[in-house]
C-alpha cells in the first residue's frame, strides 16, 4: 500500500491534502471537524488585526453550471477574509491545538503595508502555537484601497519587502501565496523566496466575472442589483494552476532547490492532485471542492491518490513529485523534435525496405532496391 505521508518544511502530515484558507477553515468548529474527517493539515481563513472593515454581503457566490445544471465546474466568490476577531481567533488557534496538538494548523494572515502591523500578528499568532504561516498576498478583491491581498501580491517590490519583515519575526515555517493576476507568476515568486519564504502557494483566485442573468439585466452575485468582480475557482481553473504551478516549481528547481509549492486550483479527486504532485507541488489544498462536497472527500481522494501510487509503483509522494516537469519544453524544440521523429522513422522505413537476402529480390523493382543499398 502506498504511503501517502510528507513532510513539509519539517511538518508532519499524514497525506498531502490541505484545507486551503477561506470557508472551510472559518472557525474552530469546522478546522476540528476537518482534522477528525483526515485531512493533512488546516489552513484557517485569514485573519487581520482589525476586522471590524471586514463586512460581507450575500448572496456572494455565483456558479458556472454545465448544461444538465447539475454539474459545476465554475465558481465565483466576493466574499472577504474573516469577519471574526483577531483576539477570538488567538482563543480559537489555542483550543485546536489543545485538542489537535499533532494537526498541523496554519495560519493565513494578512495586513496593510505597515511593518508594525506584520510584525504584531506574526508574533501573536506563532505564540499561540500555530504551526505555519500562509501569507495572503493574492485576494483578487476587497480592500485593495488598503494595499492588502493581490494589491500587494502584484507589486514584486512591495512583496519583497513584506517577506522580509515576516520573516525576521518569525520562527516557524512560512509559504507565500501567489495571485494568477499577473503576466508572469515567476516575478512575484522569485520575490518571496529572495526574501527568505519557505514556500509558496499558488494559485489564489483569478479575477472574473461569473456571468449576466438575462432575466434582469443584472451581471451575478447581484447584491441590491449590484455586483463587483469576484474570484474564480473550482475544476475550470485547473488547467491555469497546473501551468503556473509549473512554472513556479521550474524556478523552485533551478534556482532555489529545497524550497517547497502547494498546489492550489480545482483539486476534486486523487487523480487532480496527482497532477499537481507530479508537476512539482509537495502538498495540494482544496476549498471549493470542500464546499461542494464536504470534509469526507478526503477519504475518498487519498483513496484514489493510493490507488495512482499503487498502479505506477510509486511509494511515496516524493517518488514521482515533479517527474512530469521534465516533459515541458520550448514551441522551438517542439518543432525540431518532429522534424527528427519524422526524420528517423522515414531511415527507419528506408532500411526496412533494403534487400537483406537474396531471396528477397523482386525483377519488378530490381532498380529500387538496389538504389536502396547505395550509401550515395
Amino acid at each position: 500500500m502506498a504511503d501517502l505521508s510528507v513532510t513539509v518544511n519539517g511538518l508532519k502530515m499524514p497525506n498531502p491534502f490541505v484545507i486551503g484558507s477561506g470557508p472551510p477553515g472559518t472557525n474552530a468548529n469546522v478546522i476540528g471537524k476537518a482534522f477528525d474527517e483526515g485531512w493533512g493539515a488546516v489552513i484557517a481563513k485569514t485573519v487581520s488585526l482589525d476586522a471590524s472593515k471586514v463586512i460581507n454581503v450575500a448572496p456572494r457566490y455565483g456558479r458556472l453550471r454545465g448544461n444538465d445544471r447539475k454539474d459545476i465546474f465554475g465558481w465565483e466568490n466576493i466574499e472577504l477574509i474573516s469577519d471574526r476577531s483577531f483576539d477570538v481567533w488567538i482563543d480559537e488557534f489555542k483550543q485546536i491545538k489543545d485538542k489537535y496538538p499533532d494537526g498541523i494548523l496554519i495560519a493565513s494572515i494578512m495586513e496593510e503595508y505597515n511593518k508594525d502591523a506584520w510584525i504584531e500578528i506574526v508574533e501573536r499568532c506563532q505564540d499561540c502555537g500555530v504551526d505555519a504561516f500562509e501569507l495572503n498576498f493574492s485576494c483578487p478583491h476587497g480592500m485593495p484601497e488598503r494595499k492588502m491581498g493581490a494589491a500587494m501580491g502584484e507589486d514584486p517590490v512591495m512583496l519583497e519587502e513584506v517577506c522580509g519583515w515576516v520573516m525576521a519575526a518569525t520562527k516557524i515555517p512560512v509559504w507565500a501565496k501567489m495571485t494568477p493576476n499577473v503576466t508572469h507568476i515567476e516575478d512575484p515568486t522569485r520575490a518571496a523566496l529572495k526574501a527568505g519564504c519557505d514556500g509558496i502557494a499558488a494559485i489564489n483566485t483569478i479575477r472574473s466575472c461569473i456571468g449576466v442573468n438575462l432575466e434582469t439585466l443584472r451581471p451575478e452575485p447581484s447584491v441590491e442589483g449590484y455586483t463587483t468582480p469576484g474570484g474564480y475557482s473550482c475544476k475550470a481553473v485547473r488547467p491555469i494552476a497546473l501551468r503556473m504551478c509549473m512554472e513556479i516549481a521550474k524556478v523552485i528547481n533551478d534556482e532555489y532547490p529545497g524550497r517547497t509549492l502547494s498546489g492550489i486550483g480545482g483539486v476534486e479527486t486523487g487523480e487532480d492532485a496527482a497532477q499537481f504532485i507530479l508537476l512539482g507541488s509537495d502538498t495540494v489544498q482544496v476549498c471549493t471542492g470542500v464546499m461542494k462536497y464536504g470534509y469526507a472527500m478526503v477519504k475518498d481522494m487519498c483513496e484514489q491518490l493510493a490507488g495512482f501510487m499503487d498502479k505506477h509503483g510509486f511509494a511515496t509522494v516524493d517518488d514521482f513529485k515533479g517527474q512530469s516537469l521534465q516533459y515541458f519544453t520550448t514551441h522551438t524544440h517542439l518543432v525540431e523534435l518532429q522534424a527528427k521523429a519524422k526524420a528517423d522513422a522515414k531511415a527507419a522505413s528506408a532500411k526496412k525496405k533494403m534487400v537483406a537476402k537474396d531471396a528477397e529480390w523482386s525483377g519488378d523493382d530490381f532498380v529500387k532496391q538496389s538504389d536502396a543499398l547505395g550509401s550515395n
